[in-house]
């Protein structure tokens, strides 16, 4: 009987490592970049103007693990934002100061076709590098 558990047991161990597999992260295509900060949640302090955060609202971190926002109270982080359909911040990706800096470098001209290509051009690599961070 105890063989049984435990062969039960490691089959289904063995599904479970198999079934993590990477998952290759994208950015979305209607984000922004953005210093925020967090004061008291779900109010937030965006690019120096008071914001608030959504219902449900999610943070990453640069390693995409999920991060409350209360632990990021006093914080200011450099960011990519996205609001949901009422207009509060949403899903937002923490970013290293590098990432930022050359993100703010190209987002000038994102009114322009060319310009919100390139802006997602970069985004697309920041993204690729660091799923190959997380890789190794």
């Amino acid at each position: 009987m105890k063989r049984w558990i435990l062969a039960i047991a490691a089959a289904v161990l063995a599904a479970g490592a198999g079934a993590q597999e990477t998952v290759l992260r994208t950015p979305p295509p209607d984000v922004k970049p953005g210093q925020l900060q967090i004061t008291t949640p779900p109010q937030v302090v965006l690019d120096g103007k008071v914001d608030r955060l959504s219902p449900g609202a999610r943070i990453r971190d640069t390693r995409n693990l999920m991060v409350r926002s209360a632990t990021l109270a006093g914080q200011t982080v450099p960011v990519l934002y996205r609001r949901e359909f009422g207009g509060q911040v949403h899903d937002v990706w923490i970013l290293t100061p590098e990432e930022y800096a050359k993100v703010t470098a190209n987002a000038s001209d994102l009114d322009s076709k060319e310009g919100h290509k390139r802006f997602a051009e970069l985004l697309e690599l920041l993204w690729s590098a660091r799923t190959l961070l997380l890789l190794r």
